[in-house]
């Protein structure tokens, strides 16, 4: 890498905070059995599915998500960066680079920054800690991990390069020490407790308590390693056995040393002590005793190593000093015995003995992947039409895809590009529940459709499958068939059993009874086909026999024959706390744009035999005409069945069954699809326009001036059908991103940016930041924190013009062209219905 010295430059629209800066009243949670964890959220370092580590804006290291799926939440106060300063005739001092000490006493010699002097800023997967008011010294600290759009291999690495920019305004020569620590966490992060109990929490989900091996570091040991101008400190640990477990492996931190550089180390120091060991070196003189020791840790001892890179700054000069942290833990497991390689193991082996080698990597490649970031995300940053809090919120939105208990399997024969699955969030932890991601995997889709198409490809297989096992549903403590064959699973399985094998985790809910859920497949099988070309007719092949079985199950809940499958009078949807009887709105809707997109992919199959023999012979001419008629047929009737029960002149009524005269705020989701995917209208287009208008007034206007964001339903003069309604009365951030999606398509752009905005500052100003949650309330509480849904941010940005690009290069390596995917235009694009 270039040790090439300028001052970062950092986007306008970046989000930013002083340092350490707390907040006077944060979002809290609405129920007590929920996660929170407090706002000290910061952007998350890793790639996906690889583990995730996030730093705060107090500049300490406080989340782990290095064991699949799980998480922990906690300061490693000997996991941080110091700063030794002394200019030339004049007093030293030295700081940690954090703002807050440990909270168990640790550490307690150390000098910890303080706060408010700098500020914290973050664009994913970018961030930075400029240092103000007490060094001599302008110092800034970039980190940043190799996220890239279309990029498949350097996405998945557990790297983070932090570059440190030191420069000397001053006019005399000012000595400078940076130092890294980090303690020896290799055996940590895997489940103490293998077979976790099971039990409903006090909302009605099922949960069960996480228990890492926190503090067991028995076999530890720290190695120095020297390799031409690299030097680092290789956290290791004495394997017990030769097969490699869960949580074993390799850590490491290191960094480069020239001529004009001083190192120092110390591999093997006490990080539950007062910290002199180090300290009393490093805040003399900015130096180390340069201890090597390799000895194991002993039962209930803890051992870190350092780093420290000294150097002179002469008057007007900038330098720039890297490090570098790697983790290889290679396995993933759930249940006992459900194992899998994580994808970077494609691209570094599976011995968990190759962190030097991830170290070398980063070390040569880092200069590039910076300028890869910047170049895919150049064409959003450069659009003078759109607001700094929209690109702000469309990249940060982008962290779940690492910090969401994401999974990236290596590939297989299968799985070419490996399986992948982000948790709906942290309290309902099971993955990529296909409801929510409706609008939370448009992320997804437009950057790494690949890894989106492998998802529902997961659901494909999935949906034929039975599970008979009975349990019991938390809603009304009922017992029943975790999943029947045909139905649409709501998500691809949970940590602590077996993901995309075991699916339909969820019990809050009877899923197979679901209205939405197939409807909610056919569709984003379709619309990963469009948005990716219109060309991937294999993609449509692998999903095609699941279209047809899940569309014939839910025509099974057509009880009158009139076309449309009815609601049952339980929340049997996405709103899962609201009930809906008879046709509904917002199923009916679904359902329609469904059959229109099956047609549309049968005729596509119907010209594109595959080149595969799996799917060769397996739909004749003469079933996908069958397929076509039967779909016209359900049409035929629910079309105009659709508009004469539902439409009352300024919206949709909410259902058939309830009497309710609710406005409900995302009833045109199945409009927005066929608009999305140039399918027939659901609705006739001054519907359309007159229902956005009334949600618009409803739910966002009238409901607290829309300071909060659009509610989820409300009377049409604003007020609640029901005082203590839950769902009803809560604003959710993705259901909001999508509405407003559609209101672009529809004319109505300044409007829907106006009701976004107010949900993208009621988030970053209210310490949500990092931790995004389904849904906030007019009391400043949260529900959901860490929520999927609110990825479905990128929904907008294609409502507001991206241009679409076929991908050609589909190897998983460096690729030549580093442009963004998609790219603007400058125009809306709309489906062609004006």
């Amino acid at each position: 890498m270039s040790l090439f010295a300028e001052p970062p430059v950092i986007p306008d629209c970046a989000w930013k905070r002083p340092l350490g800066l707390g907040w006077d009243q944060p979002y809290t949670v609405r129920y007590g059995s929920n996660l929170d964890d407090g706002p000290w959220h910061g952007m998350p370092l890793g790639g996906f599915g690889a583990g995730c580590i996030g730093r705060s804006p107090r500049g300490d290291f406080n989340l782990w998500h290095l064991d699949a799926g799980e998480h922990t939440f906690r300061n490693a106060g000997a996991c941080q960066f110091s700063v030794f300063e002394q200019p030339e005739g004049e007093a030293a001092q030295a700081y940690a680079m954090s703002t807050v000490a440990p909270d168990d006493g640790t550490l307690d010699s150390w000098q910890w920054y303080p706060a408010e002097k700098g500020t914290y800023a973050a664009l994913y997967p970018r961030s930075w800690y400029e240092y103000q008011g007490v060094f001599a010294a302008e110092l800034t600290c970039e980190q940043f991990s190799p996220i890239i759009a279309q990029n498949y291999q350097e996405t998945s690495y557990p790297v983070a390069v932090f570059e440190w920019t030191a420069h000397n305004p001053t006019d005399k020569p000012i000595t400078v020490s940076i130092m890294m620590t980090w303690q020896n966490m290799v055996g940590w992060f895997t489940k103490a407790q293998k077979t976790p109990e099971v039990v409903l929490r006090d909302d009605g989900s099922p949960v069960y308590e996480y228990q890492s091996r926190w503090g067991d570091s028995t076999g530890n040991l720290n190695q120095w390693v020297q390799d031409r101008y690299r030097v680092g400190c290789l956290l290791n640990r004495v394997r017990p056995h030769a097969d490699l477990s869960e949580g074993e492996g390799q850590l490491c931190f290191a960094t480069v040393t020239n001529p004009t550089l001083e190192v120092f180390y110390h591999n093997r120091w006490n990080p539950v002590g007062d910290g002199r060991d180090v300290w009393d070196y490093f805040a003399g003189n900015g130096s180390l005793p340069d201890i090597e020791d390799e000895t194991p840790a002993a039962p209930g001892e803890q051992i870190a190593g350092a780093i420290a890179v000294r150097f002179t700054l002469r008057p007007g000069k900038t330098k720039k000093i890297p490090f570098f942290l790697a983790w290889d833990l290679p396995v993933m497991e759930f249940a006992p015995d459900i194992t899998y390689f994580r994808r970077y193991t494609d691209f570094f082996g599976r011995s968990g003995n190759n962190v030097w080698t991830m170290i070398r990597t980063a070390m040569k490649h880092s200069d590039l992947w910076k300028e890869r970031i910047a170049a895919w995300q150049q064409p959003i940053l450069g659009r003078n039409d759109l607001p700094d809090w929209l690109k702000m919120a469309l990249f940060n939105e982008l962290y779940l895809l690492t910090q969401g208990g994401s999974l990236w399997t290596a590939a297989t024969e299968n799985d070419p590009v490996g399986q992948f699955g982000v948790l709906e969030c942290l309290d309902y932890c099971w993955y990529e529940s296909l409801d929510v991601r409706m609008y939370g995997s448009f992320g997804l889709t437009m950057l790494w459709p690949r890894l989106d198409k492998a998802v529902l490809e997961a659901f494909a297989r999935a949906i034929p499958t039975s599970d008979d096992t009975q349990r019991m549903i938390g809603y009304n403590k009922t017992m029943a068939t975790r999943k029947v064959a045909g139905a649409t699973p709501h998500d691809l399985g949970a940590p602590n059993e077996h993901p995309w094998e075991a699916t339909n985790y969820t019990a809050y809910q009877d899923c197979n009874l679901w209205k939405d859920l197939g409807s909610d497949f056919v569709l984003q099988v379709y619309r990963d086909f469009v948005m990716t070309g219109a060309e991937d007719t294999e993609f449509l092949w692998s999903c095609w026999g699941s279209v047809v079985t899940a569309l014939d199950y839910l025509k099974t809940f057509d009880l009158d024959g009139d076309g449309i499958p009815e609601n049952g009078g339980a929340p049997d949807q996405t709103f899962d706390d609201w009930k809906l009887k008879g046709i509904s709105a917002y199923c009916g809707g679904l359902w329609i744009a469904a059959l229109e997109a099956a047609i549309a992919m049968a005729k596509i199959l119907q010209q594109s035999p595959s080149h595969f023999e799996e799917h060769q012979n397996q739909v004749s001419a003469a079933e996908f005409e069958q397929a076509i008629a039967t779909y016209h047929t359900w049409l035929d009737q629910a079309r105009p069945r659709y508009q004469d029960t539902l439409w009352n002149g300024n919206y949709y009524t909410l259902d058939t069954g309830s009497n309710s005269r609710v406005v409900m705020a995302d009833q045109l989701c199945g409009q927005y699809y066929a608009q999305l995917l140039s399918l027939p209208d659901v609705n006739p287009g001054d519907r359309t326009a007159t229902t956005l208008a009334t949600i618009y007034t409803a739910c966002f206007e009238k409901f607290h001036g829309g300071q909060f964001g659009a509610a989820n339903g409300l009377n049409p003069d604003g007020t609640p059908e029901k005082e203590n309604d839950t769902h009803p009365l809560e604003v959710w951030t993705g259901i909001n991103f999508g509405i407003a999606a559609l209101m672009i398509r529809n004319g109505m752009q300044t409007e829907a940016l106006r009701m976004v905005e107010a949900v993208v500052k009621q988030v970053y100003d209210n310490g949500l930041q990092f931790r995004t949650p389904e849904a906030i309330t007019a009391n400043g509480t949260f529900r959901a924190c860490h929520y999927l849904r609110a990825m479905g941010i990128w929904a907008i940005y294609d409502a507001l013009g991206a241009k679409r690009k076929i991908l050609t290069n589909h190897q998983p390596n460096l690729s030549p062209s580093p442009a963004s995917f998609y790219e603007p235009t400058g125009q809306n694009r709309n489906s062609g219905q004006n």
